[in-house]
C-alpha cells in the first residue's frame, strides 16, 4: 500500500462566473421604475496552502480532481448571486507548484504560503450595472466566465536540516530511528527505503530534523535506479552526513570507494539557482555499524585518511549506540551555525506583483483558408467579452460590437486588410466565428424614447387620436380634390357651344 507520495498531478477546476440578471423594476404607477437585475456571483477559486501538519501527498494521489464552487445567478431586485466557494487544498511545506511543461509556478517553503493555482470565474454584470445615460433600460445582461481548469504538477522535496546520504543498506534508517523518535521501516536487504524519512532531534538547547535520503548508487544523477527521486530531497538540506557502511560484505567496497561515488553523484546534480551547491554546504562523515569488530578495525583504518581530507569522522552504532551522542550535537552544531548566518542576512525584498498594462491587448492574425483569408482576433480581453456575450440576444451582440470598437478592433482589422463580410475569428480554436460588418451599433443606444418609457415594452398596435384625425383630414381633402374635379368638368361641358355638343351626340 503506497503510504508516502512526493510527486503528484492534479486536475483543477475552478468555479464558474454566475449569470446577471435582466430585469425591469416594476411598481403601482410606475410600470418602468428602471432596470434591477443583480450581478452574479464569481466562481469559487483553488488555492494551495502550505500546511506544516501535512507530510505526504498521498490524498491527492487518491483523488486528482478538485473543483471550487459556481457562483449563484444575479436576481431582480439588485440582488447579487452568491460567490462561489473556495477550495484550499492543503500541501507539505516545500511543495514546489509546476505546469504541465515542467515550469515552476511557485515554490511553497514558508508555513501558511496561499497559492491561487485556479482562479474562479468571474460573474455576470446584470443590466442595473449596465445601465447608462444612453443605455437606460438595457434588454440584456452578461453571462459569467468559466473558471480556470487544467493541471498543476505538485513536487514535494522534504525540508529538514540534516540529509543523510549513502550507500542501500548502510544504516541510514536505524541512524535516524536511535537519535529521534521516527519509526522507519528497517531492513538487512538493499532499497528497504522507498521514501524519505523525517525524524526530530533534540541535542542540547537546539532542536532540529534529519531527513533519511534513500539509498543512491552509482550513477544516480543520470537517473539510475532512483537516484533522481531521492536527490531533489536533498535540495532544502543545510548539511549533509555522509553514513558509511564499514561491515559491508560485497566485493570491491569499503567506505573510501562508497564516498567517492556519493560525493560524484551529489557533484553532477544540478541545484536550483540561487541555492548552493551541494558539496559546497557542511558535511560529516559517520562510519557506521562499528559494534561488528571487523568494522571497528577499517573505521580505525579509514579514519586518518578522510580526517586528512578535512572531514570530522565520528564512529557510531546504531546496535550499541555508540557515538550517537557526539554525532547527534555535532549536527547541532552545524544547524545552529546556518541559522545563525540566515539571521544575520538582511530580509529578502519582498516581491510585490503589479499589474502591467499591456501596450496591445489584442491581435489580428491574418490566416489563410479555403474560401479567403481568416481574420483571427487574439487576447484576454475580446476571449472574455465573447463568454460573457448571449448570442441570442441582439441587442447583447450589439453591446459586443461596441466594445470591440472602442477596443480598436475595427481599425485593426481595417489595417490588416479585412473588408465588410470577412470570416473573423476571436479566441484560439474554433472560437466564435462571425461575419465582419463594421460599426455594428447595439440597439439600446439607437432609442430615443422619452425617460421613463421603453418602446421594447410598447407592443400596442392601435393608432394614436392624432393618428387617426390625421388619417381623417387626409381622406376628406382626398375627396374635396375629387369633387372639385367633377365640378370643373361639368362646367366645361355646359360652356361648349350647343352646336359642337349636337354634332357630337349625332356621331355618338
Amino acid at each position: 500500500m503506497v503510504t508516502f507520495v512526493d510527486r503528484v498531478t492534479l486536475h483543477l477546476r475552478a468555479g464558474k462566473g454566475g449569470n446577471g440578471c435582466v430585469s425591469v423594476r416594476r411598481e403601482k404607477f410606475k410600470p418602468l421604475a428602471g432596470p434591477d437585475g443583480g450581478n452574479g456571483g464569481s466562481g469559487g477559486d483553488v488555492v494551495l496552502v502550505a500546511d506544516p501538519q501535512v507530510t505526504t501527498l498521498l490524498s491527492y494521489h487518491h483523488s486528482p480532481h478538485r473543483s471550487g464552487g459556481n457562483g449563484g445567478f444575479g436576481m431582480g431586485d439588485n440582488r447579487a448571486g452568491a460567490a462561489g466557494e473556495h477550495l484550499e487544498l492543503p500541501v507539505p511545506v516545500g511543495t514546489v507548484v509546476k505546469d504541465p511543461n515542467g515550469e515552476t509556478l511557485v515554490d511553497m517553503v514558508t508555513p501558511g504560503m496561499r497559492f491561487v493555482a485556479a482562479p474562479g470565474g468571474q460573474g455576470g454584470l446584470g443590466n442595473a450595472a449596465l445601465a447608462s445615460p444612453k443605455r437606460k433600460a438595457p434588454g440584456f445582461a452578461l453571462l459569467g466566465t468559466p473558471g480556470w481548469e487544467g493541471d498543476v504538477q505538485l513536487e514535494l522535496k522534504v525540508v529538514a536540516d540534516i540529509a543523510l546520504v549513502g550507500f542501500p543498506s548502510a544504516g541510514k534508517s536505524s541512524l535516524v530511528a536511535a537519535v529521534s523518535a521516527a519509526r522507519p521501516k528497517i531492513a538487512d536487504y538493499p532499497f528497504t527505503t522507498l521514501h524519505p524519512n523525517l525524524g526530530v532531534v533534540q541535542a542540547g538547547d537546539v532542536r532540529y530534523t534529519i531527513a533519511d535520503v534513500p539509498g543512491l548508487i552509482e550513477g544516480a544523477s543520470e537517473g539510475r535506479g532512483l537516484g533522481l527521486e531521492f536527490l531533489r530531497h536533498v535540495e532544502r538540506c543545510s548539511a549533509l552526513v555522509h553514513v558509511l557502511d564499514c561491515a559491508t560484505l560485497e566485493p570491491g567496497r569499503d567506505p573510501l570507494t562508497d564516498l567517492d561515488v556519493i560525493l560524484a553523484e551529489l557533484g553532477a546534480y544540478p541545484v536550483p539557482e540561487g541555492q548552493v551547491p551541494l558539496l559546497e554546504r557542511p558535511q560529516l562523515i559517520a562510519l557506521n555499524k562499528t559494534d561488528v569488530p571487523e568494522a571497528r578495525d577499517l573505521a580505525d583504518l579509514v579514519r586518518p585518511d578522510l580526517e586528512a581530507r578535512g572531514y570530522r569522522v565520528f564512529e557510531v552504532s546504531t546496535v550499541s549506540r555508540h557515538g550517537l551522542r557526539e554525532l547527534s550535537f555535532a549536527m547541532a552544531e552545524l544547524v545552529a551555525e546556518h541559522r545563525a548566518a540566515v539571521a544575520e542576512q538582511p530580509p529578502a525584498e519582498r516581491v510585490v506583483i503589479r499589474p502591467k498594462g499591456s501596450e496591445r491587448e489584442f491581435t489580428v492574425r491574418v490566416e489563410g483558408g479555403t474560401y479567403g483569408n481568416i481574420y483571427r482576433i487574439l487576447g484576454a480581453k475580446p476571449v472574455r467579452w465573447v463568454q460573457q456575450t448571449d448570442f441570442q440576444n441582439e441587442e447583447a451582440v450589439g453591446f459586443l460590437a461596441d466594445r470591440l470598437d472602442k477596443l480598436g478592433v475595427e481599425d485593426e482589422l481595417f489595417r490588416a486588410g479585412a473588408a465588410p463580410g470577412s470570416t473573423v475569428v476571436i479566441g484560439e480554436g474554433d472560437g466564435i466565428v462571425f461575419d465582419w460588418h463594421p460599426s455594428l451599433s447595439s440597439a439600446a443606444e439607437l432609442m430615443t424614447a422619452p425617460r421613463g418609457t421603453d418602446p421594447r415594452l410598447d407592443m400596442s398596435t392601435r393608432r394614436t387620436s392624432s393618428e387617426r384625425r390625421d388619417r381623417y383630414h387626409e381622406r376628406m381633402d382626398a375627396k374635396a380634390e375629387a369633387r372639385a374635379e367633377l365640378e370643373a368638368e361639368r362646367r366645361a361641358e355646359k360652356a361648349r357651344p350647343a352646336d359642337e355638343r349636337g354634332v357630337d351626340e349625332g356621331e355618338a
